[in-house]
């Protein structure tokens, strides 16, 4: 029988897991800063903006794309950090084989049934990568492109509201500083 880990253990070993698996991942943006960086700001966003504290949401905020973007399964999710955190990564990966186009519609159509803890990572998964596009932008995104991604993740947030009232707001803050930012960005 597996030992159960402490809260701080289990956060530290999901931690130490998705820093292994994206240690050569950059994120798309301009200064190209590790990958595993979003996955911790996630869960940190979580934790300090939304005051979460549960260990499984935390955990499942930093694997969320570890099934998307490594050869990790949900099978070794679960085998290394139990049902409940594989049900919430699964709830949040998307299924890479689809066209990109569906899958931003499925996070659409999906957002209003998630689970209250799939719904705050979304909405954090969200608002880093708004603060990414603001800050580091990749080179080749257009103004438009980022207000493109902006527009699509709001209509994803749109049906996560309701669980976080202060990961909302600070979304929405997030948000509206992109947007005055990207007002003074030229084609």
């Amino acid at each position: 029988m597996r030992r159960r880990l402490e809260p701080t253990q289990a956060l530290l070993k999901a931690m130490h897991f998705a820093a292994d698996l994206h240690k050569t991942t950059t994120r798309k943006g301009a200064a190209q800063e590790p990958y595993v960086n979003h996955v911790i700001e996630v869960a940190e966003l979580l934790a300090r903006i939304g005051g979460v504290t549960d260990p499984i949401t935390l955990q499942a905020a930093i694997l969320h794309d570890i099934v998307e973007d490594t050869p990790v399964t949900f099978a070794d999710v679960e085998r290394g950090f139990g049902r409940d955190v594989r049900q919430i990564v699964e709830e949040v990966t998307d299924d890479k084989q689809l066209p990109k186009s569906e899958r931003k519609q499925i996070q659409v159509d999906k957002a209003p049934g998630l689970s209250a803890a799939a719904k705050m990572i979304k909405i954090a998964d969200k608002t880093s990568n708004v603060q990414a596009i603001m800050l580091s932008p990749p080179a080749d995104w257009s103004r438009e492109r980022r207000l493109e991604y902006v527009d699509w993740s709001e209509r994803v947030v749109a049906g996560c509201r309701g669980v976080n009232p202060r990961l909302e707001q600070y979304y929405d803050k997030v948000v509206s500083e992109c947007r005055a930012a990207l007002e003074g960005v030229e084609e």
